[in-house]
């Protein structure tokens, strides 16, 4: 049979890597994004026609729109210099044993076996741009659930996907995003059916470990009328001197009277822009809660949306964002009351040092048809050197007078006399500014199961130390 263009393409950026000791073999690679990377990568993943012709689409408009003229300055990213697919030889594994000794090393590290045994009811993992590893207890697949990975639900749920896929977030909403659409790979897919309440959490753990790669997964969760889910979504990615890069999107569907807590801790390292969106429309009844922790990266922009479209509607938002040597953190969210007696209610807090800038902002709108709603801001700030910077930027518009709003910022230094005080019954300056520290951040760790928790505790100390990155 004579090879096709896109054929000879892959054979082209497809390189034979072979690891003696681990035995994982051949890594793919396509970079840029070009109309070539783009079929070949479809072509890779054996996709329906319709998404390769969504990925040209949000191609053409990657080339067409703007840099955001909004938060840090990217313009130096060269997208042409990523590897914007990464395929390891090994395949999507049932058994953790089976995962490639390499791999499987280096989740074991991060605890994401122990982690399934002790408290989860499913675990997705991916390595680069593919699901190596996914799970799901049987009882909730006899209930109707759905767990898996974005790619095989393209295939195997086509018209469920085709409902939600893009309705929240469209390949319009801005530049990078587009580029997303084009070269989306990989994440995660979920479907809890009417009723089904599930007691323990899914997680989803993201892995982006090559040099000079980025990751583009989609994650796709709809929780239907009465279902109530807690789904955790970890990232990681090793330091390199490379840029490296994450542009992720996230779309959320909560149904009538049904409940999303959607956790996200972010390890990032120092070398990484993280470019997210994050987005979710909540029915009547409904109540999503987002609790964020967001470490590492040279640059971050994240505003997780919510747009609360039933009545009695509700969104808790509780983030924590640490910024140090080199790194600038623009995060923040936008709420969208669009119906009568809606609320929202969040809760945000950063802690710069060593010269890092944390931005926060928010983007509130409560439409004419919304009375009665009710929203409260929050957002304090913690400066550990007199060379960091803290920003609180709030866009509010309230088009309905019939509403109770309050919105309150405070940014501080850490103080000299609580640190000498702790200094005089024993401790030393650095367990002194780390239990302050710790002190600051509670609210926010305390929102996270256990186990999350203990992490960020560890995250916030080694971001002290200087040892993250």
């Amino acid at each position: 049979m004579k090879k096709t263009n896109v054929d000879e393409y892959l054979d082209k950026t497809t390189q034979n890597i072979y690891n003696e000791k681990s035995k994982s073999v051949a890594l793919k690679k396509l970079y840029g994004a070009t109309v070539e990377t783009i079929k070949a990568l479809s072509k890779d993943k054996g996709e329906p026609e319709w998404v390769l012709d969504l990925r040209l689409k949000a191609f053409k408009l990657f080339k067409e729109l703007p840099n955001p003229t909004w938060g840090p300055d990217i313009s130096y990213l060269d997208v042409e210099k990523i590897a914007t697919y990464v395929k390891h030889n090994s395949r999507e594994e049932r058994k953790w044993e089976d995962v490639p000794e390499d791999i499987r090393g280096i989740f074991d590290k991060l605890g994401i076996p122990e982690s399934e045994k002790k408290s989860l009811s499913g675990v997705g993992a991916q390595f680069d741009s593919e699901i190596i590893y996914h799970n799901l207890e049987e009882k909730l697949k006899e209930k109707g659930v759905i767990y898996t990975n974005f790619d095989k639900a393209l295939t195997e749920y086509p018209e469920l996907v085709k409902k939600y896929f893009t309705k929240i977030v469209p390949i319009t909403d801005h530049k990078y995003i587009a580029l997303h659409y084009a070269l989306f790979s990989g994440g995660s897919f979920v479907y809890i059916p009417k009723g089904v309440k599930l007691e323990m959490p899914l997680q989803s753990y993201f892995r982006l470990n090559e040099k000079g790669a980025g990751q583009f997964e989609h994650t796709l969760i709809i929780v239907e009328d009465e279902a109530s889910l807690e789904f955790i979504e970890g990232c990681s990615a090793p330091g390199y001197n490379d840029i490296n890069l994450h542009v992720g999107c996230v779309e959320l569907y909560v149904g009538k009277k049904a409940f999303l807590r959607f956790s996200t801790i972010e390890n990032w390292s120092k070398n990484l822009l993280n470019l997210n969106t994050k987005k979710c429309h909540v029915s009547e009844d409904g109540k999503i809660e987002w609790i964020m922790g967001s470490f590492g990266s040279k640059v971050s922009m994240l505003y997780p949306l919510s747009v609360l479209n039933g009545k009695n509607a509700r969104c808790d938002f509780t983030a924590l964002s640490f910024a140090g040597n080199g790194q600038n953190l623009d995060t923040g969210v936008k709420i969208v009351h669009n119906a009568e007696n809606t609320t929202s209610v969040v809760n945000s807090k950063s802690i710069s040092k060593d010269g890092g800038i944390c931005t926060f902002r928010s983007n509130v709108l409560v439409k004419k048809n919304a009375p009665l709603s009710k929203l409260a801001l929050s957002c304090e700030s913690l400066m550990l050197d007199s060379i960091s910077r803290s920003d609180t930027i709030p866009a509010n518009t309230i088009e309905n007078d019939k509403v109770t709003f309050s919105h309150e910022a405070s940014i501080g230094k850490i103080s000299e006399e609580a640190i000498y005080y702790l200094m005089s019954r024993g401790l030393s300056e650095t367990e002194a500014k780390s239990l302050i520290v710790q002190g600051f951040a509670e609210p926010i760790s305390k929102a996270f199961p256990v186990e999350y928790a203990v992490e960020m505790n560890r995250l916030i100390n080694l971001e002290l130390e200087g040892t993250i990155g």
